[in-house]
C-alpha cells in the first residue's frame, strides 16, 4: 500500500467516524430542565383543585379533600424522548406522571386520559395505567415487586420511543410495552390522586425532572 493510499483510506475512514458521530449526536437532544426551580410557569393545572406549590428544588403536590385526579402539565407536547425524575410519596397516596396525554374539551370535559406510569407502594410502582381510556393496566400482568422505598426519594427513568414505552424505577425494569392504540405525542402531567371527604392531606414530591428529546 502506498502512502498516498493509506492517506486516502484514513481521511475516509476519519469521514465516515465524523458522519457516524453526528448522526449519533442527532439521536438525543441536551436535557432540559421541566422545572426552572423557581415558579411553574411551564405548567397548567388540569382538571382538580389538589394544591401545587414548589418547596425548596421540589414541586410539592398536596391532596384537596373531595377533589377528583388533579394534573400539573406541561404546556409542551413531547413524542419520542428520554425522561428522569425523583419522587416521594406519602404511604397512603396513590400518584403518577402522565406521558403522551392530552385533554380535549369535548371529550369528557377536558378530562386528562392517556398513559399513565405509577407511583405507588403497593407493588405496581413503574407499570403503566391508562388514565380515563377505559383500558385499565396497559402493562402486562407481573407480580409486585419491592423496588419502590417507602418514605424516600425514587429515582424513575422512562424511554419512550415510536410505540414501545419502558420504565425503570432505581434501576429496576419495571414497565417494558409496545402500545399501538395511545398518542404518539402529548403533554407530562404531574398526578395528585382523588381523595375522599375526611381522607388526607397527603402529599408528593417531584425533583430533577428532566428530559431529552429522541429524533
Amino acid at each position: 500500500m502506498t502512502n498516498r493510499t493509506f492517506s486516502v483510506l484514513a481521511a475516509v475512514t476519519v469521514a465516515a467516524i465524523c458522519v457516524v458521530g453526528l448522526a449519533f449526536g442527532q439521536e438525543r437532544g441536551d436535557w432540559q430542565a421541566l422545572f426552572n426551580g423557581k415558579d411553574l410557569g411551564n405548567f397548567v393545572q388540569r382538571n382538580g383543585w389538589a394544591h401545587f406549590s414548589i418547596e425548596g428544588d421540589a414541586i410539592l403536590g398536596r391532596t384537596s379533600e373531595a377533589s377528583p385526579n388533579s394534573f400539573l402539565c406541561t404546556r409542551q407536547d413531547y413524542g419520542d424522548f428520554e425522561l428522569e425524575f425523583e419522587v416521594k410519596v406519602d404511604d397512603a397516596l396513590n400518584s403518577g406522571v402522565q406521558i403522551r396525554s392530552r385533554s380535549i374539551p369535548d371529550r369528557d370535559n377536558g378530562r386528562v386520559h392517556g398513559p399513565q406510569v405509577e407511583i405507588a407502594v403497593n407493588g405496581s410502582a413503574g407499570y403503566i395505567y391508562g388514565e380515563a381510556t377505559g383500558r385499565g393496566w396497559i402493562s402486562a400482568e407481573q407480580p409486585n415487586r419491592d423496588q419502590f422505598k417507602r418514605g424516600e426519594w425514587n429515582k424513575y427513568r422512562v424511554l419512550a420511543q415510536g410505540t414501545k414505552v419502558r420504565v425503570w424505577v432505581n434501576d429496576i425494569l419495571t414497565g417494558d410495552i409496545d402500545d399501538a392504540e395511545s398518542y404518539t405525542s402529548g403533554f407530562i402531567g404531574l398526578q395528585v390522586h382523588s381523595v375522599g371527604r375526611g381522607q388526607g392531606p397527603y402529599e408528593v414530591r417531584w425533583r430533577n425532572l428532566r428530559i431529552r428529546e429522541l429524533n
